[in-house]
């Protein structure tokens, strides 16, 4: 009934594993494009070359890389729904 969790078949929950090696390997190689600057007031601006629009501030390179991550997910899953052709990356 509600809360009660279905089994998946062997041959689905592969497909859906493949599935996540492939997206986790897409956004890997895209993070390797990442490129971050300093700004004049000590924080961070990252952009990933063939991500159009996709650009994020951090106060801490490290900030903003988890910031970039994050938010490559997200316009990454909103490219897919919307059907726009994502940037293809070596390797991927």
């Amino acid at each position: 009934m509600g809360g009660e969790a279905r089994p998946v078949a062997h041959d689905r929950l592969e497909a859906i594993t493949a599935t996540r090696y492939i997206l986790s390997d897409y956004l890997s190689a895209a993070m390797e494009r990442a490129t971050f600057a300093a700004l004049e007031d000590d924080s961070f601006a990252g952009r990933i070359a063939g991500c159009d629009g996709l650009v994020v501030l951090g106060d801490t390179i490290e900030e903003c890389r988890d910031e970039l991550r994050s938010t490559l997910d997200d316009w990454v899953l909103l490219g897919l729904k919307l059907g726009h052709p994502l940037p293809v990356f070596a390797g991927t």
